[in-house]
């Protein structure tokens, strides 16, 4: 039996502990209407000599080292399931979807979830950053084609409601709207409590972003040509992709949670729970003073799989491994589970989240305001002839 609540426009989240029942479905529909500090700066490198996105991820031969697919990610599947849903809905492969609308915008979309590093969060106990992680997975995907985030909504699963707990998530949410300068905040959401389903104590997360751009300030790569810079915008950690291997790393590593990082200044279990970066603001701010020709979120797939999908056919990158200091926690996950260089390129954010795909000129300017303490960005490649991304 399923049991569903309406409510009404400004309801309040404590509505939530409404006529529970261990033997049913209870679903709660909340409907709303409602009208991070900057970090220091740099940095440029000098120059030395010498795809909807998952990535391939098998062991190099010969290799004994951990890889995504050890861990229970089966990328090959995934990718043959994109390539299947292609035929039924063809146009997919972006970072959002879109709809051209008559006023001169587009409505752009974004799906994402948080993936195991909820597991994380049920283990540590840290709940009050994972709305973040929702909220920055949408929001930086929709933020790559040039538009601004207008409205979000969720999905909160369960096995029973724990309401104080289910408070402290959507708390979180509500924040990184607030953050992301999502003018309607969290317009709605699904509260599904659903016994036997989710293992107790245990809730998953599933965020949509809505937002908007003009058709003319549409970003999507296709005016890139060789020459063109990558500007790295730094991450604060994995994000929220990558965290089977990481688990499976932690637990044959012989570390806690509650160890010190090697090579950091705060536990492994607060590195790893380390909220998503929201970079939408900072993005936004630079696509308004110009020359932003495309962008990568770096998510699953890593450097990878991600530049490319923003590069015309013909283009592919050259990207400078030390053009950036690999975080610690990074350095961590490949020396514990001998984790291959190129499967650490193809599942994690390796230090940078967003990549931005920028006229030289441009890039002066970025990493001008970069030097000034603006913000911090990091010059970590360019655009080349040919195809795929290679690293020196």
């Amino acid at each position: 039996m399923e049991s569903r609540i309406m409510q009404a426009s400004f309801c309040c989240f404590s509505s939530l502990n409404t006529a529970l029942s261990s033997n049913s479905v209870n679903r709660y529909r909340l409907s709303f209407i409602a009208s991070a500090p900057k970090p220091c700066s740099i940095v440029t490198r000098t120059t030395r000599s010498a795809s909807r996105v998952l990535s391939m991820s098998k062991k190099d031969e010969g290799s004994s080292g951990l890889t995504y697919k050890d861990s229970g990610v089966d990328i090959d599947a995934g990718t043959e399931l994109i390539r299947r849903i292609a035929k039924m809905a063809p146009g997919i492969g972006g970072f959002s979807g879109r709809i051209p609308r008559d006023d001169g915008y587009y409505s752009v979309f974004g799906v994402d979830g948080v993936g195991t590093k909820l597991k994380l969060a049920f283990e540590t106990g840290m709940h009050e950053t994972v709305g973040i992680d929702l909220v920055a997975m949408s929001v930086n995907d929709i933020v790559t084609c040039g538009a601004k985030p207008l409205a979000f909504l969720d999905y909160y699963g369960c096995g029973r409601l724990d309401v104080d707990l289910a408070e402290t998530v959507i708390k979180g949410i509500v924040d990184a709207c607030q953050l992301s300068g999502c003018k309607y905040g969290l317009l709605g959401g699904e509260t599904a409590e659903m016994p036997g389903f989710y293992p107790k104590g245990e809730y998953d997360l599933v965020g949509f972003a809505y937002g908007e751009v003009k058709k003319e300030s549409l970003i999507d790569g296709k005016n890139t040509v060789a020459g063109d810079v990558l500007i790295g915008l730094p991450s604060s950690g994995l994000h929220s992709n990558g965290f089977s291997l990481a688990r499976r790393v932690v637990a044959e590593s012989g570390f806690s949670l509650k160890d010190q990082l090697p090579g950091g200044s705060i536990p492994l279990g607060e590195a790893l729970m380390a909220p998503t970066v929201l970079y939408v603001k900072q993005v936004l701010e630079i696509i308004n003073k110009g020359g932003v020709k495309g962008m990568a979120h770096i998510t699953g797939g890593g450097f990878t799989d991600n530049i490319p999908r923003v590069l015309p056919k013909g283009l592919g990158a050259v990207v400078h491994t030390d053009a950036w200091e690999l975080p610690p926690l990074f350095s961590f996950i490949q020396k514990y589970g001998n984790v291959e260089d190129s499967e650490m390129r193809r599942t994690f954010n390796m230090g940078i989240g967003m990549v931005m795909v920028v006229s030289p000129e441009a890039a002066l300017r970025i990493l001008g305001e970069a030097e000034n303490g603006d913000y911090v960005a990091y010059r970590i490649g360019q655009v080349i002839d040919g195809e795929g991304v290679t690293y020196l």
